[in-house]
Formats: structure tokens, C-alpha cells, sequence
């Protein structure tokens, strides 16, 4: 890592078993993944190579054929493995687009009412609005995996996917602690860094840095190609990068960005705002360092967060109005989660080793 690593000690599992059980039990979880996509797909290949015990299931047909081709445990249907997920007390995974979420939480609410749940979609307060009124009985914590590429399907899965990436926990004032460690800890697992961050604040994060670079990308895109085919032959690593992930299948970048479309209105009006004002400046005077100068700065900014990024070790002790608080403080921050205090590691080999 980069950064120098604190150890923070005001987390908290107040009021549950004991913090190394709650810790133990989190690392040994089962995990029953929805969906085997790119996210889904990726999420139970490095699930299984942390050494979870794990299943999985599609809608589709041949993505589950391919997956069970590939080794993996893929049950014959989605009720199947919400079925078997109520009986092990797996942590369920909707890796499912936005459009197909209020079905699946219906057979989530019929085949395991009250299973442990989160998701990897990247808006939080849409799907916690669906959880909570399509299955409002299960323990739910919303998250978010910042990564991905511009490639969709089973085959575009990678082991890798999460590797040291950040994978957003949400930290509702109401969040169940027991569920948030079950998250953080595949999380980890699988081998990001979490950052705790409210639902709400964390759509209007992601409406600035990824849902309107996607939009950006449409844009940019289109108007290069209608440039005829000079300009895509002169096309270098500026109209590339910038265009990247264009080349996401449309549907899935609408519902990702419609789903988040008070935050991405707000974000646009004000890309919109320095684009007229740029546009005003280049007719007016023929200027554009004003514009040129707020992007180099921003990118500076960029630079200088990942630079000096705040990375910590939690532990498990304390009230859980002061963990959730710390950590949404942390994310505010710029901090991330690394991993788990020595202390809470070893309450947790501890708590294996009296169930054992």
C-alpha cells in the first residue's frame, strides 16, 4: 500500500455474541451469488479461491452451463439457491441490473425471507427503497464493487476483478452490524478495500465520477464518429481512453444511470454549466484557460487523494452508534478499510478455536 496504515479501535458489534464470533463466523460465511456476470461472475470466482464455500445461479441458461463448465456450483435455478442460501445462512449476492432487481427480490422474499443480503449495484438508496419493499424481512447492507470493464458475461470474468479496488459498504444509521462484517469481510476477501459510506452520499459520489464519465463517453464518442472516418483513423489514446466505456451494452449503462437520475441531473447541470461558459469563452475571447485550468486542477486533486489516502485496520469493540459513525467519517475522509486489527483476528482464531 501506499499510504501509511493506522489502526482504528471505536468499531463495534455492541450488543451481539462476542466480536470474535461475529468475525469468525463473517470469514467463514457461505456466499450464494445472483447473477454471474462480469461482477457476479467475477465475485464467485474469487470467492471460491478465498476459500469460501460457495453457489451460485442465472437466469440464463447458458451463463449457468458455462459456469458449471468452468468447475463452479451452480444450482439448477435462482429459487434453488436462495433455498439452499435459507438453510446454510449464506450471505446472499444480487449481482442482477437494476431492471431485473424487484423480481429476483421476489423470489428472494419467497425463498429466503430473512437470509443475510447485499448487492453490487452501483446506486444504494433505489435498491434499498426495492429491498425494503419487496423483502423487507431480510438483513440487508447495500454494496457497491468500484470496478469492472467494459465487457459483460461469464467469459469476462476475472479472478482478479476486485483485486485492491474499492468496494463500497453502505453505513446506514440502522445498518446491521453482524451483516456489514459478513460484507466487509468478502469484501476483503476477495481482495479490495472497503470504504463505509451512507447510501445517499454515496449516489452523489458516484453521479460525478462514474456515472457521468459514462454519459461522457456516449457523447464523445458519437461526435468523433460522425467526424466520417479520417477522424477514427487519426483517433489516438485521448479519444480512446475517453471513449473506453462507451463500448458497455447501452441497456446496462441506462440503468445504471437512469437508476441515479436526481444525483446525474445535478452532476450534468453542472458539466453542462462549465461546458457553456467554456463554449462562451472560446466565441467571445478564444479563450479556454480558465476551463483548462479547473480540469488540471481537478486531476491534481486526484493525484494528490490517492497519494496521501488514509488506509486502516478495524477491530470490533465499542457501541455500534460510534462504529457506523467512525466509519462514515472515515469514508468522508478519504479513508479506506485494509483489513482487520491483530487484536480482532485473534478474538477470531480464538472463537473457532472454542467452536471447534
Amino acid at each position: 500500500m501506499d499510504a501509511d496504515t493506522e489502526t482504528v479501535e471505536s468499531a463495534g458489534v455492541d450488543g451481539l455474541a462476542s466480536a470474535g464470533a461475529t468475525l469468525a463466523a463473517a470469514q467463514q460465511r457461505p456466499v450464494c451469488v445472483i447473477g454471474l456476470g462480469l461482477i457476479g461472475g467475477s465475485l464467485l470466482r474469487a470467492a471460491t479461491d478465498a476459500g469460501r464455500r460457495t453457489w451460485g445461479a442465472s437466469a440464463s441458461t447458458t451463463t449457468a452451463e458455462k459456469a458449471a463448465a468452468d468447475g463452479y456450483d451452480i444450482a439448477a435455478s435462482v429459487d434453488e439457491a436462495l433455498a439452499r442460501a435459507a438453510v446454510e445462512d449464506a450471505l446472499v449476492v444480487l449481482a442482477v441490473p437494476l431492471t431485473a432487481l424487484d423480481d429476483v427480490l421476489a423470489t428472494v422474499a419467497r425463498e429466503a425471507p430473512e437470509c443475510r443480503l447485499t448487492d453490487v449495484t452501483s446506486v444504494k438508496v433505489p435498491v434499498a427503497e426495492a429491498v425494503a419493499r419487496r423483502a423487507p424481512a431480510t438483513r440487508f447492507v447495500g454494496g457497491h464493487p468500484m470496478t469492472g470493464t467494459e465487457f459483460s458475461g461469464w467469459d469476462a470474468g476475472s479472478l482478479q476483478l476486485f483485486h485492491e479496488k474499492v468496494w463500497v459498504v453502505a453505513t446506514e444509521d440502522d445498518a446491521d452490524l453482524e451483516v456489514w462484517v459478513d460484507v466487509a469481510a468478502l469484501a476483503l476477501a476477495c481482495g479490495a478495500v472497503v470504504v463505509p459510506a451512507a447510501a445517499d452520499e454515496h449516489d452523489l459520489a458516484v453521479a460525478r465520477i462514474s456515472h457521468l464519465p459514462h454519459l461522457f463517453a456516449a457523447v464523445l464518442a458519437a461526435v468523433g464518429a460522425d467526424g466520417g472516418e479520417l477522424a477514427l483513423a487519426l483517433a489516438a489514446g485521448s479519444f480512446t481512453d475517453g471513449t473506453r466505456v462507451a463500448a458497455t451494452r447501452p441497456e446496462l449503462t441506462a440503468a445504471m444511470t437512469e437508476g441515479n437520475r436526481s444525483a446525474l441531473l445535478s452532476s450534468l447541470d453542472d458539466a453542462l454549466g462549465r461546458l457553456g461558459a467554456a463554449r462562451g469563452s472560446l466565441a467571445s475571447t478564444g479563450g479556454l484557460l480558465a476551463t483548462l485550468t479547473a480540469g488540471h486542477d481537478g486531476r491534481t486533486a486526484l493525484d494528490g487523494a490517492r497519494s496521501a489516502r488514509r488506509e486502516v485496520r478495524i477491530d470490533l469493540e465499542g457501541t455500534p452508534a460510534e462504529f457506523l459513525e467512525d466509519m462514515r467519517e472515515l469514508g468522508r475522509t478519504g479513508g479506506r478499510v485494509i483489513g482487520w486489527t491483530s487484536e480482532a483476528l485473534d478474538a477470531a482464531d480464538e472463537a473457532m478455536g472454542i467452536e471447534a
